[in-house]
């Protein structure tokens, strides 16, 4: 006589993964939606997260990264930087800066660095600026000096969260891809009101 052997089988249930929230504050920073947008798996997640949170200074930022007729008339490469606002008053390159600001970040375990503070303190954003960005692009204003072009620059991004204003650095020499999981096929979609090309 054969006995049948008893075997259990362990399940598991399976975890959901964590869903990721589309929700941001009012008026985000143009960081905050770009770093949403890289936490979005798919294409039309991140397609929805434009959609959502369209703006004209979000629109702008694609079209001086992506259109190849948008010519930078500032110097490539690293940017001066210091902050008068800033507690500790620092000086040197952005990057510095902002290496500085994300090991505090990571030091208070927090993902924001106070945008609504920054506000508060005077602070701008990309938002508010982005008027303006047509100073910096051959065609725009091709009468203003280019020491005058780069102090504007450099003002507009001390004013700025440092992290808005990477990405304006970023967008300068067309490379916003390079921390960023954006292309020019989704924003396209996104905002198929943008035409390319034509701008110098």
């Amino acid at each position: 006589m054969t006995t049948k052997q008893k075997t259990t089988r362990k399940t598991t249930t399976k975890k959901p993964s964590p869903k990721t929230t589309l929700e941001l504050p009012a008026n985000p920073f143009t960081f905050e939606v770009l770093m949403l947008l890289n936490k979005q798996r798919t294409k039309a997640k991140k397609v929805e997260v434009l959609k959502k949170y369209e703006h004209d200074s979000l629109k702008a930022i694609f079209i001086m990264n992506f259109d190849e007729s948008v010519i930078s008339l500032l110097p490539p490469g690293e940017v001066p930087y210091s902050s008068m606002k800033d507690e500790q008053n620092t000086t040197g390159t952005l990057s510095t800066k902002i290496d500085q600001l994300v090991g505090t970040m990571e030091y208070f375990d927090t993902t924001s660095l106070g945008s609504a503070a920054d506000l508060r303190k005077g602070k701008t954003s990309i938002r508010k600026e982005w008027t303006k960005f047509y100073n910096f692009c051959k065609g725009g204003n091709d009468s203003l000096k280019s020491l005058r072009r780069e102090t504007m620059f450099i003002q507009i991004l001390e004013g700025l969260h440092p992290l808005d204003a990477e990405i304006l650095c970023l967008v300068k020499d067309k490379n916003l891809t390079e921390k960023y999981k954006v292309t020019k096929e989704i924003v396209s979609e996104a905002y198929p009101d943008i035409k390319w090309g034509g701008r110098s």
